[in-house]
């Protein structure tokens, strides 16, 4: 008997990539974190900040989803034996009352993203919130999160996990925004009509980014209208926008969008009966366009701008300040697995103060101006590692103050703070890296450099911080170098479905910082670089957070714990002379900031139910040299208890209603305990820094949206907003002041001084 051996050879299925671009079926927009899904698999991707996904696997027959919040999801049955390009366009979810409907995302992408410490608020829903003076602002919504504190009443200025403002990263479309507040920071520059995406990084910042210790808001603005022509707007209590957007030819290959803004509290002025007043200036504009050109299936072009100011007049006082950028950008898929982006960026922060009055009549000018050069690659290795890499060059020119009289009568010279140059530099690497079904790393590093470059001088200080030197050094030439690597690192796991566990871990350095002479929106500031005087700020931030969804993953939850070292934190001594002042590196006491604290939020996606509620347990405290006798104190946005809630529930299919509560308690301060007298003059004994605190803060905010009737074959929709900002007229304090009496000057009071009680408004919102 003869035994034959059959042997069997196992071919394996060959790797085929899946790639192309998620766009919104309506408009043609880009869709940022839009999910691809394979179920037989339980493995995908998400697409990126331009739309574009990639993902690779065995070849073979797969059910394939992709979904993005608010909109319907598209599952097809695909056959894939080799690389293949699918672009897929996704409906809006219809609105049904009568039921609810599911509107989170399917795939649960916060619990499966290796990414946290990370929001993202969609438009829609910042939208519904209530308004201050007619205009919704999406800082304001930034500031209703937790682990973030606006950094006064009104202020666009916000802290993040006890950063100070400076330590916030602001782009938009990829260039730096240095002030980000219009009409003495009550607004912000940002429009929501032009806006398609909103993320704050409060820690586990990406590799790819850097110069901050706090946070980085990621803004993106929309690509414009591919498919028709079509506009919205508003008309408000003190202002109006317009925007418009639409396809450049028949191919929709080309689009724009073009969105104007402008207040008219100066209109008003003009009808009173008072003279002082009736012929002041109180306005502010901006403008945001984009044009984005489909050069062909690997190519794509973005050019896109910004343009606005503010400007305040009176009889005597003049103040405008604005910002401007502008972002060129190429996208090329150099195969469907490596996904370049080359960016070229300007950026310019300018104001101008002025007095008419007499022979103390002068103008004072500044300027901050950015060109950046910034290359970014992805590399979709396969499935289970995405490659991310690139650097960026920018040169920064600092033009801090220059003061001269004004008219024939002044007799103010001129006077003019040294300017600086400098380069800044970054490389980086990351890999996002699944291990198994349930494990995933992220781990990257960057080396970031900083140089001084003249023309330039800088002083020599002795022991008790008085200049005895200074050296002036040559145009281009680079006198001082600064060199750091920054490693970030995260770990996500997933416990099932509906849960996980993360961690991360991110360095950051900052080699700019502002001195300002208060925490309003007011432009009189100051931005610096490092020098051999000023060394950069470092901070090491430990985040772990345990994240948990339920009812169909659209109530989302999750409580993060944090811990932040910040090493060189620079600080002002008492009574410091931050403007128009040469020595200005005199007046910085350098030190330490620890920052630790616990948050929570949950946000709903329901159908009538949206929004988000949160609580934070925090404490910063801060050490410095010369300060508070070396002894450590509150940081000034130490705020302990913070309480946050932002809803908006849908009555009817045109009526909703919105609110906003914040509570909080009250920030530090520093108060006279004491007086003491000398040569005949009363002097304040003040406290130890920020030893005493406010009262605490709390106010809630009401709003009421009215859809007007649909009729057939109508292209006009129009809704008003009714909102009623500190309901409940808290007359919260913005500013305390200690005077002495004009009888008695033994004796000394304390004045607050408060912004709102009752603000309502009223705006029409209308698009075609």
């Amino acid at each position: 008997m003869v035994e034959k051996q059959i042997s069997f050879k196992i071919i394996p299925k060959k790797p085929v990539t899946i790639s192309g671009y998620i766009r919104d079926k309506k408009t043609g927009e880009d869709l940022i974190g839009a999910a691809c899904y394979i179920k037989e698999l339980a493995s995908g991707t998400v697409s990126n900040v331009y739309g574009f996904y990639s993902l690779s696997i065995p070849s073979g027959r797969y059910t394939v989803s992709y979904s993005f919040l608010g909109n319907k999801t598209v599952e097809l049955i695909l056959e894939i034996e080799e690389d293949r390009i699918l672009t897929i366009e996704l409906e809006n979810e219809s609105q049904q009352i009568s039921e609810v409907t599911i509107t989170g995302e399917g795939v649960a992408k916060n619990i499966k993203r290796n990414e946290m410490s990370v929001i993202k608020l969609p438009v829609s829903t910042v939208k519904k919130l209530p308004a201050l003076m007619g205009e919704v602002d999406l800082i304001k919504a930034i500031q209703m999160l937790p682990g973030v504190k606006p950094a006064a009443e009104g202020s666009t200025g916000f802290s993040v996990r006890g950063g100070n403002p400076d330590q916030n990263l602001i782009l938009l479309d990829e260039a730096p925004v240095y002030n980000a507040s219009h009409l003495l920071g009550f607004f912000s520059i940002f429009n929501n009509d032009a806006i398609s995406d909103l993320k704050l990084y409060k820690g586990d910042l990406p590799a790819s980014i850097g110069g901050r210790l706090s946070s980085f808001l990621d803004i993106r603005m929309k690509n414009g209208n591919s498919k028709k022509f079509s506009g919205n707007g508003g008309i408000g209590t003190i202002s109006s926008r317009l925007t418009l957007e639409g396809p450049i030819g028949k191919n929709e290959k080309t689009s724009f969008i073009l969105s104007g803004r402008r207040s008219y509290l100066d209109l008003f002025l003009r009808l009173s009966s008072n003279e002082d007043v009736k012929d002041n200036i109180v306005y502010f504009y901006d403008l945001n366009a984009k044009v984005n050109h489909k050069i062909d299936d690997k190519n794509r072009l973005f050019v896109s701008t910004y343009f606005g100011k503010d400007k305040f007049k009176s009889s005597e006082n003049q103040l405008s300040f604005g910002n401007q950028t502008l972002t060129l950008r190429w996208n090329h898929l150099f195969s469907n697995k490596i996904f370049s982006n080359t960016t070229l960026l300007w950026s310019k922060y300018n104001y101008e103060l002025s007095d008419s009055g007499g022979a103390n009549a002068f103008k004072w000018e500044s300027n901050l101006e950015d060109l950046s050069v910034k290359q970014d690659f992805n590399y979709f290795l396969n499935s289970n590692n995405t490659i991310k890499f690139g650097g960026i060059f920018t040169y920064h020119k600092f033009e801090p103050g220059y003061a001269h009289g004004v008219g024939d009568q002044s007799f103010i010279s001129e006077y003019k703070v040294n300017d600086a140059n400098a380069f800044e530099e970054a490389l980086y690497i990351s890999n996002e890296q699944k291990i198994g079904s349930r494990l995933n790393l992220k781990y990257g590093l960057r080396f970031s450099m900083f140089n001084n470059v003249g023309k330039g001088t800088i002083y020599d200080f002795d022991e008790n911080y008085q200049a005895v030197d200074s050296t002036i050094y040559k145009s281009g030439k680079i006198f001082n170098t600064y060199t750091n690597w920054e490693p970030r690192a995260g770990l996500l796991y997933t416990l099932n479905e509906l849960s996980s566990i993360k961690m991360s871990y991110s360095r950051t350095v900052q080699y700019m910082q502002l001195a300002q002479n208060s925490s309003g929106g007011m432009p009189l500031d100051v931005w610096f670089p490092a020098s051999p005087n000023v060394e950069p700020q470092k901070s090491d931030q430990y985040a772990i957070g345990y994240f948990r969804n339920f009812k169909e993953n659209t109530i989302e939850s999750s409580v993060e714990l944090y811990y932040k070292k910040m090493k060189n934190t620079i600080d002002f001594k008492d009574f410091a002379n931050l403007l128009l002042n040469k020595e200005l590196e005199g007046e910085l006491r350098f030190g330490s900031t620890e920052a630790y604290g616990l948050e929570f939020m949950t946000q709903l996606n329901l159908n009538r139910l949206q929004g988000w509620f949160g609580y934070t347990y925090s404490k910063t405290n801060r050490t410095v040299t010369g300060i508070n006798d070396g002894r450590s104190y509150r940081s000034p946005y130490d705020v302990p208890h913070d309480f946050k809630a932002a809803i908006s529930y849908q009555l009817t299919p045109r009526t909703s209603i919105s609110a906003n509560f914040a509570y909080s308690t009250g920030k530090p301060i520093t108060f006279p305990t004491g007086r003491a007298e000398y040569q005949g003059a009363f002097i304040k004994i003040y406290s130890d820094r920020n030893s005493y605190r406010l009262p605490d803060y709390h106010r809630m905010d009401l709003a009421l949206t009215v859809k007007n009737r649909k009729k057939p074959n109508r292209k006009w929709e129009g809704e008003w907003n009714f909102s009623l900002y500190n309901a409940y007229g808290r007359k919260n304090p913005w500013i305390v002041n200690f005077i002495q009496d004009e009888n008695d000057p033994k004796i000394i009071y304390a004045e607050k001084t408060y912004l709102f009680t009752f603000v309502p408004s009223v705006t029409y919102n209308f698009k075609f």
